[in-house]
């Protein structure tokens, strides 16, 4: 009996195991490389499902649910600097609209949810200059931008910060700078409905229904628009507008997607405001930034794999470097970095690293790490990467071994491994290090193809 369960057991087994390698061997199999339309659908399909595969994974949800909190905590200093801000134009108006739209999906609860938050806001902004929780609303602030970015780095697979210069000034251009291009846009809009000429030609007979289809499509565009300004500005990496083009619009079309099911959800349950009564918003409220901020992250990774098609296999899975790999990629950054150096050029940044030598931006960071912990490397306030020493006192081999014992870590020493094979890898290390003892980095990159391979 138990045998027959067993075999059943692995039959059952067996038939799971193809079906879950079915979506790869289909996607990614040979067939999607040849030529014609079946072959260029399948290529197309793998963004949605390296999308489908990455939510179900759960790290991007737990990062949306964290920027759920954040932003509980940081709607209300952001909106409250921003007032102060636009007060400067008798322009804080041009924020309700904003907030609105926001909120439009929860329905008939949008309009007291607007004025809730935006009076909460004129609140604190009337008294907050002599306020003493001024600090904690910037922290707050400050600290939900820094969850935006640690999400926006996850989405692009980035090990590596901004400097915290470049985070402050980034934070602040986007504080200051984010109300006053609205104070812009909302005076051009203005300025064109009280123009008596455009209202003249807009109300020509074709002209008008163009307008009414522009009316209808400016919320989405300019959604994607910010969306794309987003993606290009957020990760700590050289995001090209194509790729943040594409997350863009589709996270904006996604959005008004789900926030018209979303309003249709809650204006005909019933059930949410039995079970939770009066806080039936409030959980509305909480579900819908959850998902604005899950779409927000779902574009940013789908601007990634626009720019990097070849990571949609693998997708949030960590790089696995082999120990020739990681010696290899240590060489490699280090020539790179003392050939910009000697040629007078700017510093290398992680990104540019990742892309020159075509590597996970993640395994770079990590390997970068590694090389200024083990004093070959420094790195500047800006992100540039700098020889610790001169070229002429940096040997490869130093390098090499620093990569191996970062490789390595943690170190386990086994004392039931046979001698012999002690005394025959310390002898392949001693004539390894014997035979380059004296070649440096500067022979390296004056001398290539000399260079012993």
């Amino acid at each position: 009996m138990s045998a027959v369960l067993t075999d059943a057991f692995n039959r059952v087994r067996s038939i799971w195991d193809r079906l879950c390698a079915l979506p790869d061997q289909l996607l990614f199999g040979p067939a999607s490389r040849q030529s014609g339309l079946t072959a260029r659908l399948r290529r197309a399909a793998r963004y949605p499902y390296a999308l489908l595969r990455d939510l179900t994974d759960g790290r991007l949800n737990l990062h949306a649910t964290g920027l759920v909190y954040a932003s509980l905590l940081s709607i209300i200093p952001l909106l409250a600097l921003s007032f102060g801000v636009l007060a400067t134009f008798h322009a804080q108006d041009v924020l309700r609209p904003l907030v609105h739209d926001f909120f439009t999906p929860m329905g008939a609860a949008s309009n007291k949810l607007t004025d809730r938050v935006m009076g909460y806001a004129r609140n604190v902004h009337g008294g907050l200059v002599s306020s003493l929780g001024l600090g904690f609303l910037i922290w707050t602030l400050v600290g939900t931008l820094r969850k935006v970015e640690d999400g926006f780095n996850f989405a692009w697979r980035i090990d590596v910060p901004r400097s915290f210069a470049r985070r402050g000034a980034g934070y602040l251009t986007l504080v200051v700078v984010g109300p006053l291009l609205l104070v812009v846009v909302a005076g051009f809009s203005r300025l064109a409905a009280d123009s008596t000429r455009l209202r003249v030609i807009t109300e020509l007979p074709l002209l008008d229904r163009l307008t009414d289809s522009a009316l209808r499509v400016a919320p989405y565009a300019l959604v994607s628009v910010l969306l794309t300004g987003l993606y290009i500005a957020i990760p700590n990496t050289r995001v090209r507008l194509r790729p943040a083009l594409i997350g863009g619009v589709t996270a904006g079309i996604l959005w008004a997607a789900v926030g018209a099911y979303f309003s249709e959800f809650v204006l005909y349950s019933a059930r949410l405001t039995l079970v939770y009564a009066g806080f039936a918003i409030m959980i509305a409220a909480l579900l819908w930034t959850y998902f604005g901020w899950t779409i927000l992250l779902l574009g940013a990774r789908l601007s990634f794999y626009a720019q990097n098609p070849g990571y949609l296999r693998e997708g949030l899975t960590e790089p696995r470097l082999s120990g020739a790999d990681v010696e290899r990629l240590a060489l490699a950054i280090m020539y790179l970095i003392a050939e910009r150096a000697r040629d007078g050029g700017p510093p290398w940044t992680v990104a540019e690293l990742a892309i020159r030598l075509d590597y996970p931006d993640l395994a770079v960071a990590r390997i970068c790490r590694g090389l200024t912990a083990a004093g070959h490397l420094t790195t500047a306030d800006d992100g540039g990467l700098q020889l610790a020493r001169d070229a002429d006192a940096i040997r490869p081999i130093d390098v090499v071994l620093s990569a191996r014992a970062q490789s390595s870590r943690p170190t386990y020493e086994s004392p039931t491994v046979p001698a012999a094979v002690e005394a025959f890898c310390e002898q392949l290390d001693l004539t390894r290090a014997q035979q380059f003892t004296t070649l440096t980095l500067r022979d390296l990159i004056e001398t290539p193809r000399q260079a012993p391979r």
